[in-house]
């Protein structure tokens, strides 16, 4: 049986390296694998959870999907779409929020992360969102979907409510409950500046991250002043650990050459990080120069990227549309 894997990625704009790293680079993968049906929604629903400007996030939306073309995901091989777009995720959202229960959703540690001390001031949907992605996911009988770290959590509210439906409603396996697609290797990029904290196009500098769309100057600037520490590069996985910078470049250098972070300690042992972020310069700059100079090109052509949405809209619809009837007839509507 062919995998069907769906993922989402919010249009916040300057996608950067461990967005590839940890995301669309399996992508592209998993579309090349004749063994899946995939489906990639730019999930511009979740992005208004917190303010957005409306040029600004249309724009967002275009860079979402030509960095994706960009990358090597085929739109005639796998659905590419915008979310709001396809108007059954909203409704089988607030379907499923009738399902989902109030200590689930208290237990998720990304709103609690993301909204801070001051919790009373965040919008309901930065609360609520995760059964927004539950439905995402349901609405396409998703047998799996590629998962980082932080959202593990998710998509076990997502599996719980799919059981809980099915249960509710004494129908089985109506709701197919997805499995996580998880990297084995190393995917959760860090700051360049912090080596603690996870590569953001938010934090205030822009030497912290390389963007998918820097040219090769400015990546190999970032990363001959990305912060380490005086010593060697370790010989040990067990040292490595104890020392976050020199891990987060080691484990950048691992994924780009397909090597294990072992492998990565082993070649670069004992050697200075002056030659080692020669080397990782040379990797990273082959491997994103591409990418950067074909996202500015799809950007001069709204027109393409328009019709990739509007084509992968419509086979969305199809599907999610059907899934959503059948939730009608279910529930009672």
């Amino acid at each position: 049986m062919k995998k069907k894997i769906f993922s989402g990625v919010q249009p916040t704009g300057n996608l950067h390296l461990g967005n590839y790293l940890g995301a669309i680079k399996n992508f592209v993968y998993l579309n090349n694998d004749t063994q899946n049906e995939c489906i990639f929604c730019v999930v511009d629903l979740h992005a208004i959870t917190v303010s957005q400007n409306p040029k600004e996030l249309k724009s967002n939306i275009h860079e979402t999907v030509a960095t994706f073309v960009a990358s090597g995901i085929d739109p005639k091989k796998s659905i590419i779409f915008n979310q709001s777009q396809v108007s059954a995720h909203s409704e089988a959202a607030w379907i499923l929020s009738c399902v989902a229960r109030m200590g689930w959703l208290n237990r998720m540690t990304q709103f609690k992360e993301k909204a801070g001390k001051d919790k009373e001031k965040a919008s309901i949907g930065l609360y609520s969102y995760p059964v927004l992605m539950a439905a995402d996911i349901l609405l396409y009988d998703s047998t799996h979907v590629p998962v980082g770290d932080d959202q593990k959590q998710h998509l076990e509210l997502c599996r719980d409510i799919a059981q809980k439906f099915n249960n509710d409603y004494k129908i089985d396996n109506f709701f197919i409950v997805p499995e996580p697609l998880i990297k084995k290797e190393f995917s959760r990029i860090m700051s360049l500046k912090d080596g603690l904290k996870k590569m953001s196009k938010s934090e205030v500098s822009e030497l912290s991250r390389i963007n998918l769309t820097d040219d090769n100057d400015q990546i190999i600037n970032k990363i001959k002043k990305a912060k380490t520490d005086t010593l060697p590069l370790p010989s040990t996985t067990e040292e490595l650990e104890k020392r976050p910078e020199a891990k987060n470049l080691i484990g950048i250098y691992s994924s780009l050459t397909n090597n294990t972070l072992q492998k990565s300690i082993d070649k670069f042992a004992g050697k200075n990080f002056s030659e080692f972020k020669e080397k990782l310069s040379d990797i990273v700059v082959n491997e994103i120069n591409p990418i950067s100079l074909k996202i500015k090109k799809l950007l001069d052509d709204k027109v393409f990227l328009e019709k990739i949405l509007k084509d992968g809209c419509e086979k969305a619809d199809e599907i999610a549309s059907k899934k959503i009837k059948k939730i009608h007839e279910i529930v009672g509507f």
